[in-house]
Parts: structure tokens; C-alpha cells; sequence
């Protein structure tokens, strides 16, 4: 009887699923302008895109600006889910940067907003 009781123990042990459970006191993340810079610096976005002067892409400046003055969204930009607004001509060498954002969390994408809006005027 132990055993058949013991091998019945054994099969419900088996057969239960384990959860991921998350930890209680898990933070959730918040979008910052000091987040999006460091993601614009860690992204290498800088290699394109300079506060106030035009490098390969338009200045950080004159994307702000612009988007400001349009109400659009950097984000659905990022996603990859809006057309580019900012000069057209560059768009076919920001697309493969795009891959980079499309994968990035929301409030990754929001902080990289609120950094770039930080330049508008």
C-alpha cells in the first residue's frame, strides 16, 4: 500500500506545473530623460545624430522640433508603426537602426522621446 500511495505522490508531483512567480517588490520600470540619454549614447545614435548640427542624419534638435511642432510620435516612429516626418532622404539608413528600437521596451522608447523632445525649440 506505501508503495502504490508513494508512486501516486510521485506522478502528482510530476505532473505539477511550475509558475514563475514575480517578486512582490519588483519595481516597475519609469521613463526618464536621464534613461534616454544614456539609451541615445549606448545605441550609438550619436554617430548619426548631434544635438544642434547635422551629421549623417538630422540634428537631435531639428527632430525634436519638428516632431513637437507636427504632434507626432517619436515612439510609433521608433516602432517602426508611423512614416518618417524629419528628412526623407536619410530614411532607407535609419530603417536598419530601426531594428534596434522596434525591439525596445515602451518605456525605453518613451525616455528616448522625452530625451529628444528635451532639444525642441
Amino acid at each position: 500500500m506505501k508503495i502504490i500511495v508513494a508512486i501516486l505522490f510521485s506522478i502528482f508531483l510530476i505532473s505539477c506545473k511550475k509558475e514563475t512567480i514575480k517578486p512582490q517588490n519588483s519595481v516597475p520600470e519609469i521613463a526618464s530623460l536621464e534613461k534616454g540619454e544614456t539609451l541615445f549614447q549606448e545605441n550609438n545614435c550619436v554617430a548619426c545624430h548631434q544635438p544642434n548640427n547635422k551629421v549623417v542624419g538630422p540634428s537631435i534638435e531639428q527632430m525634436a522640433t519638428i516632431y513637437k511642432k507636427e504632434n507626432a510620435s517619436l515612439v510609433s516612429f521608433l516602432k517602426a508603426e508611423a512614416e518618417p516626418i524629419v528628412d526623407l532622404t536619410q530614411y532607407e539608413t535609419m530603417k536598419i537602426n530601426l531594428e534596434i528600437t522596434k525591439v525596445m521596451t515602451d518605456e525605453e522608447l518613451k525616455s528616448l522621446e522625452i530625451y529628444i523632445q528635451s532639444f525642441a525649440k
